[in-house]
């Protein structure tokens, strides 16, 4: 993966976008650190759905993930503890 500083990227933007569609993701630096990755869309839209959702995207969702069995209450006794009444 090639690094461009982020004034190359700006500069060279359409340079940048052949790059990635040729050879793949390209890493944008900014003072050094690493700060953001320019990858195809269909890379993008693959890893988007391989990815597993948040749990706040689960706890907002519409549908059920699974069944969650819950058994009746009172069903079954307490044993009863020696010396407590």
């Amino acid at each position: 993966m090639r690094s461009w500083p982020v004034q190359d990227a700006k500069a060279r933007f359409s340079e940048m976008l052949e790059t990635c569609m040729r050879e793949g993701p390209q890493l944008v630096t900014k003072r050094g650190a690493e700060a953001a990755v320019l990858v195809p869309a269909a890379d993008w839209r693959r890893l988007r759905q391989a990815a597993k959702p948040t749990l706040k995207e689960l706890l907002l969702s519409d549908s059920a993930r699974g069944d969650l069995e819950v058994r009746p209450r009172g069903g079954s006794r307490r044993r009863k503890v020696a010396g407590l009444t």
